[in-house]
């Protein structure tokens, strides 16, 4: 930094704010290797999170199904293969468009309330418990009339359950006399904590995204989500994923929504 001739104060403000902005973060190169992976169009990457689970910046209130708003696009390569040259270092997630109205997303599960750590998406979670807070989303009463969970992991005491959850309202909305035929949906992850054998859950949630479209056009798309593409902490190593892209029977068995 040239400071000769620049008064001792602004000298220090200058100094004060490299301090604060810090090094520049590491980043390296990220390559997914997709198979069946032809008809893909876009790969792009999101990092919703920041260390501590807060969400990184606001949700886009214009939002759009078929253009994610990803923080980086990957360049195709050879091979079904798709490259971040140049990725900063975070924990990340994947989202894949493929062919016409269809969008593959990875998702993490993010701290719910204050001071908890992320989730690994392999945890498992009893058939039981499970069950039980399964029933409890679907039979509670929602402003969406879709209310669907679609993952669940805990962590290894048996306290908390998190559940990533899809919400569509495909009603009437409050949206019609702006764009009529108008539908909503949203994916959120949800708490339950386990409070003396008891599952409870928590009012606060992590919301990973809103969007508002024509229900025709909403009931058209696929949109899977694959906790496989989610949570991927890169540092300052090159790192590669190998990825299979579902087709046929087996993309029925990822939840998610499906023309209907």
């Amino acid at each position: 930094m040239q400071t000769q001739g620049m008064p001792l104060v602004a000298v220090c403000a200058a100094m004060a704010i490299m301090a604060a902005q810090g090094p520049e973060a590491p980043a390296s190169k990220l390559t997914l290797t997709l198979n069946n992976g032809r008809e893909v169009r876009r790969v792009g990457a999101i990092r919703r999170w920041d260390e501590d689970g807060n969400p990184r910046k606001a949700l886009n209130p214009k939002a759009r199904i078929d253009v994610p708003d990803v923080d980086f696009s990957a360049e195709r390569s050879d091979g079904g293969t798709w490259v971040f040259p140049h990725l900063p270092a975070g924990r990340w997630d994947l989202i894949i468009l493929v062919g016409d109205r269809v969008r593959i997303e990875g998702f993490d599960y993010p701290p719910v309330l204050e001071f908890d750590p992320f989730l690994a998406h392999d945890m498992p979670v009893d058939d039981e418990t499970r069950d039980w807070v399964f029933n409890d989303i679907r039979k509670s009463r929602h402003y969406e009339n879709k209310v669907v969970p679609l993952h669940v992991a805990g962590d290894k005491e048996n306290s908390v359950v998190r559940v990533l959850v899809m919400l569509i309202r495909d009603q009437e909305t409050s949206f019609e006399a702006d764009l009529p035929g108008a539908a909503t949906i949203r994916h959120e992850i949800w708490q339950y904590t386990n409070h003396y054998g008891g599952w409870a859950k928590e009012r606060r949630t992590r919301v990973l995204d809103r969007l508002i479209l024509p229900r025709d056009e909403l009931r058209k798309w696929t949109w899977i989500w694959d906790p496989k593409l989610g949570g991927i902490v890169l540092k300052d190593a090159p790192l590669t994923i190998q990825y299979t892209l579902p087709a046929g029977a087996s993309a029925g068995k990822l939840p998610g929504l499906y023309p209907y």
